[in-house]
C-alpha cells in the first residue's frame, strides 16, 4: 500500500512537473509572438515615418531651389523653406495627439486586439482541457 501511495505522488509530481513546464513554453511563445507582431507594427511605423520625413525634406529643399531660382537669393529661398518648415513644426505640435498619438495608438490597439481574437478563435476551435 505503501509503495503504492509512493508511485502515486512520484508520479503526480511527475505529471504536475510536465505540465508546468509546458504551460511555461507556451506562455513564453505566446508572449513572444506578440511581441514580434508588436515590434513589427512598431518598426513598420518608423520606416513610414522616416520616409516620410525625407519626403517632407526634399520637398522643403525642392521648394528652397525653386525659391531661390525665382528671386535670385539663397536666403530667401531658403528663409522662406525654413519658414514653412517652421509653421508645419508648430502646426504638429498643436496637434500632435490628434495627428499622430491617437491614430498611432489606435493602430497598435487595433492590431493587438485582431491578435487576441485569433487567439480566442483558435481556443474555441481547439479547446486547451479536452477530456481525454
Amino acid at each position: 500500500m505503501e509503495d503504492n501511495f509512493k508511485d502515486y505522488i512520484t508520479e503526480t509530481k511527475n505529471v504536475i512537473s510536465n505540465y508546468l513546464e509546458a504551460r511555461w513554453k507556451l506562455t513564453r511563445l505566446t508572449v513572444s509572438g506578440r511581441l514580434a507582431h508588436t515590434l513589427g507594427v512598431f518598426l513598420a511605423i518608423i520606416i513610414a515615418a522616416m520616409l516620410g520625413f525625407f519626403v517632407v525634406m526634399f520637398l522643403g529643399l525642392l521648394l528652397a531651389f525653386w525659391i531661390t531660382d525665382l528671386s535670385g537669393s539663397h536666403t530667401l529661398g531658403f528663409a522662406v523653406s525654413a519658414f514653412l518648415f517652421i509653421i508645419l513644426f508648430v502646426i504638429v505640435l498643436i496637434f500632435r495627439r490628434k495627428l499622430i498619438q491617437n491614430p498611432l495608438a489606435n493602430i497598435l490597439v487595433r492590431e493587438l486586439s485582431e491578435e487576441i481574437d485569433e487567439t480566442e478563435e483558435e481556443k474555441e476551435v481547439n479547446p486547451p482541457y479536452e477530456n481525454q
